[in-house]
């Protein structure tokens, strides 16, 4: 069904939060839309923050599947030793603390959709288990006896390129294959023109009605922060600052905190530098939020850092000690 048709003016993702009028963005939500109609397994790609979610529950929504339901998991929050149990649930006594029977999330999603968030964080052990349930979606709770079928549709997603990692030996290539048969690509909100603009006045629509506050327009800096900012934590970025902006601000605008003069600086620094030192600038304050937030996701290990960017551990403890940042055990 033609796409336009389908969604004018755009109402059904609208519900579900995936706002932009980008071309690239547009593409994404064509796939997306497409591949609802259908049931093979989803690999969705983008960096942290893009919206990889919001495209999972759309395709799911937007499916046959929508009325059962929707289980997120994030991988890298598993156990490596319970994988088993948290994939397919087990029986009463099937380990020492297995007081009671427990349902697995494959059999809470039973009907619909299990997404699974963060797939480059699972061990070779949990990539195993994963694989031969997709062969055939044929499961066995831990301590039963009983084989079971799931009817489930599987979404998962990454902020890496898990093809990548496989080249490398980093990750089972036949799991990549399974999980790739549709791909979607969530662009980063950088490579999406004025979407910026257009997401921040749909977050303050929605935070002054939270807050029941009259509504304001965002201040003539802030605009044209949201034009030039490079945006390394993505959507998710700029939820957070017009959420704070909507809090903090008086009068009869909205003010990003501190942004007025990061504005002007800009500007000076822009027309004083050539274009390969402006360049760099950007590169270097870029390179140094993405390190930030990724060392705080692993909790300064460099060594599951380096494995979730995609770069050699050598080279990211570099750019780590480059920054002056904080890393912790290896």
């Amino acid at each position: 069904m033609d796409f336009d048709r389908r969604l004018e003016p755009r109402h059904a993702f609208a519900r579900l939060n995936l706002v932009g009028e980008s071309p690239r963005f547009i593409d994404a939500l064509r796939l997306v839309l497409r591949f609802a109609a259908c049931d093979a397994a989803v690999l969705i790609q983008g960096e942290t923050g893009t919206g990889k979610e919001l495209a999972a529950r759309a395709i799911h929504y937007l499916g046959a599947r929508r009325d059962a339901p929707f289980i997120p998991v994030n991988c890298g929050a598993i156990p490596d030793t319970l994988i088993e149990s948290e994939f397919f649930g087990h029986a009463r006594g099937a380990f020492t603390d297995a007081k009671e029977p427990r349902v697995g999330v494959i059999e809470q999603a039973q009907g619909g959709t299990l997404y699974l968030d963060e797939l480059e964080a699972l061990s070779p052990r949990a990539q195993v288990a994963l694989l031969r349930f997709l062969q055939d979606h044929v499961y066995r709770p831990v301590g039963s006896s009983t084989v079971r079928t799931a009817n489930v549709r599987i979404v998962g997603s990454s902020n890496v390129d898990l093809q990548a990692m496989a080249e490398r030996g980093e990750y089972r290539s036949d799991l990549v294959f399974r999980m790739s048969v549709l791909m979607v690509d969530v662009p980063p909100l950088r490579d999406r023109g004025g979407d910026a603009v257009l997401l921040a006045d749909r977050f303050v629509a929605r935070f002054s009605a939270q807050y029941r506050t009259p509504p304001r327009p965002l201040d003539a800096p802030s605009r044209r922060y949201l034009e030039t900012h490079r945006w390394p934590g993505n959507v998710r970025e700029l939820e957070n600052l017009v959420h704070r902006a909507c809090v903090l601000s008086e009068g009869d605008e909205i003010s990003f905190p501190g942004v007025a003069g990061e504005v002007r600086e800009r500007s000076a620094v822009a027309t004083s530098l050539s274009f390969n030192s402006a360049k760099a600038a950007a590169i270097a304050q870029f390179e140094r939020t993405f390190l930030s937030d990724l060392l705080r996701r692993t909790g300064g290990n460099i060594s599951m850092a380096a494995r979730l960017c995609g770069k050699e551990r050598s080279r990211l403890g570099k750019l780590v000690k480059k920054y002056g940042l904080t890393a912790g055990h290896s």
